[in-house]
């Protein structure tokens, strides 16, 4: 129980109606969650406005209604608090309730189209190396100092991120890194979380489907680093062409990366093959295990991270050196034959050319790329034809198959990535919409030391069709058509 003039400081109030000295046991934002003498908040969603369940959440126990307007019937009974976003009010003040346990370690957040999973994982992976107890907040899984949990967004909403926060900080965390979702940004899922630092990977075609414009997805994204404190340092990839525009309005401490600029973090790649990285970073030539120079961007913003959290260039590097990466990022395995599979996460058109301009970079020259890609349902449409461009341009054969279509017709997806492609790529696909029998396929027509990218899905364990998650997992099935080659 909390005293409620607790739960709302810092919280922008309009209006009172009512106490405020009152005890509350909870805050929700679903009327159904509601208990005795909780708080509701009512969120105005995409799809359903809270102010409509009001009268069911007084109902249901609820003693206190935060709102941005009153119903039109007031209980005198009921204490409302009239804010001008409750979104906003809502992670507030569920970091109130949890006591405000962003403040009590040094958290950093981590946004971009691409990396950002890899990146966070690394930092996770890192400075569990140097001796600390941290957690882990991605699209793969939540990580409390040890403990994994299946993750269910990429950012959680702001109830749940604040109580995950509590756990990490009971549990003796220190650190914490997280992904920092354009969803998460614009919904202020991450209201009330105090920032040591965050970092920007890059920005690319995606999530047109909910922004709307590339350019309310840039000003989402941008909008993270302008909330940054003074107190906090904001790192951004110099050769993205909106990396200094990312950082233009902070009031953190700047820094940049680079492989191609000036920066106060330079690398240089100087081999790229299937056993990793060989790179300069600041003068310092290390050995990686991760492969691809995009993997090469991922490493220098996790050094630069672990830098301006004040830890020794020599130790990180050293531990760095070492590490696997994240699940699901361009992991690989060889058939007995010596056929190449890759499995790695790719979605959206800029992740997939990059994964296929690694491939040809560590090619001999013979061998064949054949390439599995869908796109998800329900998701931005626009870049499908693009997806299907992408795949044909950088692969000797491609086939178009399911992702997760979710509530869409699979086959009608795979139309949208062959709607606009050129005539001399039409020879090069097929189309399977059934995602197993796709990969069985590839492999079916790869020879040794052929390589086949399976993009899309990563490291999830579904697929999801028709709203339902089925049990799917693009490595299990590889490896089983390695089996029966």
């Amino acid at each position: 129980m909390m005293n409620l003039r607790d739960i709302l400081y810092k919280v922008q109030i309009k209006a009172v109606h009512g106490s405020t000295d009152l005890l509350i046991s909870g805050i929700v934002s679903d009327s159904r969650q509601v208990t005795e003498n909780s708080c509701f908040v009512a969120i105005s969603g995409t799809t359903i406005d809270g102010h409509d369940h009001i009268y069911s959440a007084i109902s249901a126990g609820a003693q206190v209604i935060v709102c941005e307007k009153l119903p039109a019937e007031v209980d005198p009974k009921i204490s409302y608090i009239e804010v001008a976003n409750t979104a906003i009010a809502l992670g507030i003040m569920a970091h109130n309730f949890n006591g405000n346990p962003s403040g009590k370690m040094l958290v950093v957040g981590i946004t971009g189209t691409n990396g950002k999973t890899t990146v966070a994982t690394l930092l996770y992976q890192l400075f569990t190396g140097l001796g600390y107890s941290c957690g882990l907040i991605s699209t793969v899984k939540y990580i409390i100092d040890g403990k994994e949990y299946p993750s269910t967004h990429t950012t959680p909403d702001a109830l749940r991120l604040s109580s995950l926060l509590r756990e990490m900080r009971e549990q003796g965390c220190s650190h914490v890194f997280m992904e920092s979702s354009s969803h998460a940004i614009h919904q202020y899922r991450m209201e009330g979380i105090e920032f040591a630092g965050g970092i920007f990977t890059n920005i690319t075609h995606d999530h047109l489907d909910y922004h709307k414009t590339f350019d309310e997805y840039i000003k989402v994204k941008k909008s993270f680093f302008d909330h940054l404190p003074k107190t906090a340092f904001a790192i951004s990839n110099m050769d993205d062409k909106r990396g200094a525009v990312m950082l233009q309005n902070t009031v953190a401490e700047k820094y940049y990366y680079s492989l191609l600029s000036v920066a106060d973090f330079k690398g240089k790649l100087l081999d790229n093959n299937l056993n990793g990285l060989h790179m300069l970073i600041n003068e310092q030539e290390v050995n990686f295990r991760l492969i691809g120079e995009f993997n090469a961007y991922n490493l220098l913003a996790v050094y630069a991270a672990a830098i301006c959290l004040g830890e020794d260039r020599q130790e990180v590097l050293t531990i760095l050196s070492n590490l696997p990466g994240a699940e699901g990022r361009f992991e690989y395995q060889l058939s007995k034959d010596g056929v190449i599979g890759i499995v790695d996460y790719a979605h959206t058109p800029d992740a997939l050319l990059n994964v296929l301009q690694t491939i040809k970079k560590l090619r001999k020259g013979y061998e064949k790329v054949i390439t599995v890609v869908g796109c998800g349902g329900d998701r931005d449409k626009t870049k499908r034809p693009l997806m299907g461009g992408v795949a044909c341009e950088h692969s000797d054969k491609v086939i178009f198959t399911s992702d997760n279509p979710r509530s869409e017709d699979p086959i009608q997806i795979i139309k949208d990535m062959e709607s606009d492609l050129k005539i001399e790529h039409r020879r090069k696909f097929l189309s399977i919409a059934d995602r197993k029998e796709a990969i069985k396929t590839a492999v079916s027509l790869a020879n040794t030391d052929d390589i086949i990218l399976i993009a899309g899905k990563g490291h999830e364990k579904y697929q999801e069709v028709a709203g339902v998650r089925l049990p799917f997992d693009d490595k299990q099935v590889l490896n089983e058509s390695f089996e029966l080659r």
